[in-house]
């Protein structure tokens, strides 16, 4: 589920997105009311076994069995919480009706490991976007150029052209960045995790940046939500 509108008196207007029918907009009739039989199954970050019945402009959900109950272990902690609301955002803008099982399979997974605390979310929210930006055709390099191919490691990082570029690549006042902060990307976009722990706060900081820098560029509006994502080291203070 990845986020729901107000319809009416009771009802709601459901965004999906599916293993099978890429996403689907349709309405839950009477889920506002107490009473409703599958309300909290249709709440973002939760993961259904939809029944729908073909309606002439919006489908109707007809049943929901719920298969992942994410919603409310993601809701008790904030840094996940807003670190799930950016995730679906992303899905939301980088999805449409075609059939993406990975970019599916990407988000539950990447919801399931939120709601169990595996990771840290700023570091499960980053590795995340990288991943889901891959799977939409915008796969960033940081090891070889992104514009001529020589080989890395590189020191500019230059996110309009796709990662890190070369010397003779990087335009003139290209910010240079350290070879940590690179190597966690690398390990952020592949998903070596004990790489990306044992980094520091300083270099997750760093990191982050520069993924919010290359989602804001290639989904041109960004994502809302970014502004709200509480980061690991945040959360640690305010927990602390």
């Amino acid at each position: 589920m990845l986020r729901t509108h107000k319809l009416g008196e009771a009802d709601r207007i459901v965004t999906m997105l599916s293993r099978q029918h890429g996403k689907i907009r349709a309405v839950a009739k009477g889920v506002r009311r107490t009473a409703s039989r599958f309300g909290s199954r249709l709440e973002p970050f939760m993961v259904a076994d939809v029944q729908l019945y073909e309606g002439r402009s919006l489908d109707v959900i007809t049943q929901a069995e719920t298969l992942g109950a994410y919603g409310a272990l993601i809701a008790e902690d904030y840094a996940s919480y807003t670190a799930a609301n950016a995730m679906v955002e992303a899905a939301d803008r980088l999805t449409d009706a075609e059939a993406s099982l990975q970019q599916y399979l990407l988000l539950v997974g990447a919801l399931r490991s939120l709601s169990r605390r595996e990771h840290g979310a700023g570091l499960t929210l980053d590795s995340y976007l990288l991943r889901a930006l891959s799977l939409a055709g915008w796969a960033p390099s940081f090891q070889d150029c992104s514009r001529c191919g020589t080989p890395g490691p590189h020191t500019h990082i230059v996110v309009q052209l796709g990662g890190v570029v070369c010397d003779d690549c990087a335009p003139q006042g290209a910010p240079r960045v350290d070879a940590d902060t690179i190597a966690l990307l690398g390990a952020l976009l592949t998903g070596d995790w004990e790489a990306a722990e044992a980094a520091t706060e300083t270099t997750r900081g760093r990191a982050n940046g520069v993924v919010a820098a290359y989602t804001q560029w290639h989904l041109e509006r960004g994502l809302r939500s970014l502004q709200h994502v509480a980061h690991d080291s945040d959360d640690q203070k305010a927990s602390g």
